[in-house]
């Protein structure tokens, strides 16, 4: 699915308009906890989370995300804007809650790249 495509789905907002937002989105990730994302990951996704601060777009970076979608409204920090502007990862922001937003992109046919991590 196209990130475009995408950003109607959420009712999204785009705040790096700079960036490519013809991009292939293969699935879909949310979580507020980084090392979550570290450990049950997979990339080509498209990260949702309520966290704003530049460690969001350096773990998108290292786990290979296409995107960033901030969820209920949220707005990120000024710096992390600029890191994602560097690092080429579009960021969004929707006014929608975490579970609406994974429920919505799910019924449209965004898969969930969420892996199993046994505890």
């Amino acid at each position: 699915m196209k990130l475009h495509e995408i950003i109607k789905f959420v009712d999204g907002t785009i705040l790096t308009p700079e960036l490519n937002l013809n991009i292939n989105i293969h699935g879909g990730y949310g979580a507020d906890l980084m090392s979550d994302v570290l450990a049950a990951s997979q990339p080509n996704a498209v990260l949702l989370t309520g966290l704003t601060n530049p460690q969001v777009v350096r773990t998108a970076q290292m786990a290979d995300f296409r995107a960033i979608i901030f969820v209920r409204g949220k707005q990120p920090q000024h710096e992390t804007l600029e890191l994602a502007s560097q690092e080429n990862i579009p960021l969004i922001t929707s006014p929608l809650g975490m579970f609406e937003l994974c429920g919505r992109l799910h019924k449209a046919g965004l898969p969930s790249f969420e892996s199993n991590v046994s505890q």
